[in-house]
């Protein structure tokens, strides 16, 4: 929830008129974007900090993001334009799918929209592009195809191409999603997307994690501690996301391959002249830290720092004291 005194995040939308043309061949008709902006665009059009939000997060950075956007934090709207941009298919606004008729889209093609936005806001240039997961995936395409100018980047637990070990993990979850027999109906599919979502925590957190917060403290047969949490989580995504956006999302991260059509990856990282931070988490291990150095190795004026958690992958969205410290150094000394 917003906080009273911190300056409110602006909804808006907008609609593409015509075919907005994806990467499969098929097309999105009339597409409509939702995003959120924060704080206001200086005289000199150089403050803009745009976010790309993660998998099942929303344009809204207050929701998700604690402790790196809002007065007295490292991305201050009195100093700072902030935008994010629900993606294609997110439930949160913009175009997405009502049932499993709905056109394949890549990443890239979830990019291509948002670099279409940008032309129509005429924002030509960016102060700090940043991302973590998803979010970071998006980042790096927008980095290479963005047509204006981008001062810094920060990426964090990312990688450069979908690894096979997050597909195999989406593959669990697409089954888990299809065994619901409820799936691809309107409003369907609420105990499948609940099963892919437990599976999809096992990959964000780490065994010593669940170990240290959710052993049980008496000896018991039953309604272990780690089994509520396990439902708890499932329970509270269900109550906010959808069954079809959720695999329709997943089926766009196992696309991601920035080196796709462009000599590779270490080619199309080769092209992105951009001071760029990029931050591992320790233990993360859905996107392992030889990823992210993989994307700082291969950028001309890359730089890797490692985040240290004991929440794996969700450390991305828990550790935000030291992102923001590093991120902060990062802009100030490079």
């Amino acid at each position: 929830m917003v906080i009273e005194q911190e300056i409110i995040a602006k909804k808006e939308s907008w609609q593409k008129e015509g075919d907005f043309l994806l990467e499969s061949g098929e097309s999105i008709q009339n597409l409509e974007l939702t995003y959120h902006t924060i704080g206001e665009l200086n005289e000199a059009q150089d403050n803009v900090i745009w976010v790309f939000h993660a998998l099942t997060a929303n344009s809204n950075v207050y929701d998700w993001w604690t402790g790196l956007f809002g007065e007295g934090n490292l991305f201050n709207p009195e100093k700072h334009f902030i935008i994010c941009v629900n993606t294609i298919g997110s439930p949160y606004g913009s175009t997405a799918p009502q049932n499993l008729d709905f056109p394949f889209f890549t990443v890239r093609d979830v990019v291509n929209a948002q670099l279409l936005l940008a032309k129509h806001l005429q924002i030509n240039q960016v102060h700090l592009l940043m991302g973590g997961s998803f979010g970071g995936s998006q980042a790096l395409e927008f980095a290479y195809a963005f047509q204006g100018q981008i001062q810094q980047m920060a990426l964090i637990a990312c990688a450069a191409r979908e690894s096979a070990w997050g597909i195999a993990i989406h593959q669990a979850q697409r089954l888990a999603l299809q065994a619901d027999p409820t799936f691809g109906s309107e409003n369907g599919g609420a105990k499948g997307l609940g099963a892919a979502r437990a599976i999809g925590l096992l990959s964000y957190r780490t065994g010593d994690a669940f170990v240290a917060t959710q052993t049980d403290e008496e000896d018991k047969l039953t309604d272990h501690r780690a089994a509520s949490y396990i439902d708890y989580q499932a329970e509270k995504l269900v109550n906010r996301f959808n069954a079809i956006a959720y695999y329709y999302l997943i089926n766009c991260l196992d696309t991601h391959n920035l080196g796709r059509d462009r000599g590779g990856v270490d080619q199309a990282l080769s092209e992105i002249n951009i001071p760029s931070l990029i931050l591992g988490i320790d233990s993360d291990q859905l996107l392992p830290t030889y990823l992210q150095k993989e994307i700082a190795n291969g950028l001309p004026r890359g730089k890797y720092v490692e985040v240290q958690s004991d929440y794996g992958h969700d450390g991305f969205l828990i550790e935000t004291k030291q992102i923001a410290a590093n991120i902060l150094d990062f802009t100030q000394n490079g």
